[in-house]
C-alpha cells in the first residue's frame, strides 16, 4: 500500500510523519527589516534597492518641507519599530534630531551626509552670486563658481569620472566623523561636524545618488542576509538606471547650460554643479524667512547685469516675490521642484524629479523664436 510519493521514490508511513512534522515546526523565514527614509528622494533610491522584498516607509510626503515639519503620531511609531533610518542629516531635517536621540540601540541610522564618498558643497551666502565663468575647464563642465569653493565643486564633480568617489578615500575624511564603516550613525557630535556650514541638497548630484544606494545595498544586506542577493542584484540595476539617466540628462542641458537663471530658494547647487548649469542667485534666504527690500534689489540688480532669462519659483511658495523680483525685466518665469512634493513615492521618484528638473529648466531657459 502506497502512503506517499516522492519522484520515483515510495514513503513509508514513518518517514512521512517526520516530513510532515518537521514542514510543520520549521521556523518562518525571518521579516525584512522596518526602514524609514526621511524625504522623498532619498526613499526613492532605497526603495529601488528593497524592491521585491519589502517598502520602507516615507516620513516627509507630498508639499511638506523637511527643514519644519513635525512628526505625527503615526511617524513617531514607524520610527519606534525601525530597524534601520535614513536621513539626510541634522542640518536638513532638524525635526528628527531628538526623536532619533531617543531611539532604542539597536536602530541602525544612516546619516547621508556622513556617508564616505558624499561629496559636499559649501552653502552659499547672500542672493547674488558671481556669475559662472566659461571657458577655463573647470571640472568638465567648462565653468567656475567664484565664491571661493573650487574645492568643494571639485570634489562633488568628480564622481562624474567614476561614479562616486572611490569609497574609502574621501578626501574630505568624512570616514572619521562619528559613524562607522557602514555609514551608521553614532549620535556623536562629531558625526555632524563635517556638514557645518554645507549645503545638503546634496540628493541632486547623482553621483551622490550612487553613493546612497551603494550605502542601502551594504546596510540592508547586513541587516537582512537572507535577501542580501536580491538587495545587490536591486542595487547594481539602480546604479545602471542612474549612468543612463546621468547621460540622458547631460545631453538634455547642454543646450541651456550658458543660460543665467535666478532660483527661489538656494536648494539646486548640486544640480547646477553636476551640469555646468548657469545660475546666479536666490530669491529667498531660507525657508520661512521672507526676504528683504535689500536681497530683492540684489536679485534684481543681478538679473540685469546678467540677462538672466528666467526665474524660478517653486510649488510651495506663493509666487508673488517671484512675480515682484521680474516686473520690468525680460525675465520669465518657471517652477522647479527639488524634493518631488507632486510625484508619487516610489523606486521611479528620483529619475522623475531630475527629468522634471531638466524639462522645466530647458521650457524656461530656452531661447524665445
Amino acid at each position: 500500500m502506497r502512503f506517499g510519493t516522492l519522484g520515483p521514490f515510495v514513503l513509508g508511513p514513518f518517514v512521512l510523519a517526520v516530513l510532515l512534522l518537521s514542514a510543520a515546526v520549521r521556523p518562518l523565514a525571518a521579516a525584512p527589516p522596518e526602514v524609514v527614509v526621511t524625504i522623498n528622494p532619498v526613499h526613492s533610491l532605497v526603495a529601488a534597492v528593497m524592491e521585491g522584498v519589502a517598502e520602507p516607509t516615507l516620513l516627509v510626503r507630498g508639499a511638506a518641507s523637511p527643514h519644519s515639519y513635525s512628526l505625527r503620531p503615526s511617524d513617531a511609531k514607524a520610527l519606534n519599530r525601525a530597524q534601520l533610518v535614513f536621513w539626510v542629516g541634522e542640518g536638513l531635517e532638524t525635526f528628527l534630531i531628538e526623536p532619533l536621540a531617543a531611539l532604542s540601540g539597536e536602530a541602525k541610522v544612516v546619516e547621508v551626509a556622513a556617508l564616505p564618498g558624499i561629496g559636499l558643497l559649501e552653502t552659499r551666502e547672500g542672493g547674488a552670486w558671481e556669475a559662472h565663468v566659461h571657458g577655463e575647464g573647470h571640472h568638465g563642465h567648462d565653468h567656475d563658481h567664484d565664491h571661493d569653493h573650487d574645492h568643494d565643486h571639485d570634489h562633488a564633480a568628480s564622481r562624474d569620472q567614476h561614479g562616486h568617489d572611490e569609497h574609502g578615500h574621501d578626501e574630505h575624511g568624512h570616514a572619521e566623523h562619528g559613524h562607522d564603516e557602514h555609514g551608521h550613525h553614532e549620535h556623536g557630535h562629531e558625526a555632524h561636524a563635517h556638514a557645518e556650514g554645507k549645503d545638503l541638497h546634496l540628493w541632486l548630484d547623482p553621483g551622490n545618488a550612487k553613493v546612497i544606494v551603494e550605502a542601502a545595498v551594504q546596510s540592508l544586506s547586513e541587516a537582512d542576509p537572507a535577501n542580501a542577493g536580491r538587495y545587490r542584484a536591486n542595487g547594481k540595476a539602480a546604479l545602471a538606471r542612474l549612468d543612463s539617466l546621468d547621460e540622458e540628462l547631460k545631453a538634455a542641458l547642454a543646450p541651456v547650460k550658458d543660460a543665467p537663471f535666478v532660483v527661489f530658494h538656494d536648494a539646486y547647487q548640486y544640480f547646477e554643479a553636476h551640469y555646468g548649469l548657469t545660475a546666479v542667485g536666490s530669491i529667498s534666504v531660507s525657508e520661512g524667512r521672507a526676504p528683504g527690500a535689500k536681497r530683492l534689489r540684489e536679485v534684481r540688480e543681478k538679473i540685469a547685469e546678467t540677462g538672466a532669462r528666467c526665474v524660478f519659483a517653486e510649488p510651495q511658495f506663493q509666487p508673488a516675490l517671484v512675480a515682484t523680483v521680474v516686473e520690468g525685466t525680460a525675465a520669465r518665469t518657471g517652477v522647479l521642484d527639488p524634493v518631488g512634493a507632486d510625484l508619487a513615492e516610489g523606486p521611479e521618484a528620483y529619475a522623475e524629479l531630475l527629468r522634471g528638473l531638466a524639462g522645466a529648466l530647458n521650457k524656461c531657459l530656452a531661447p524665445q523664436s
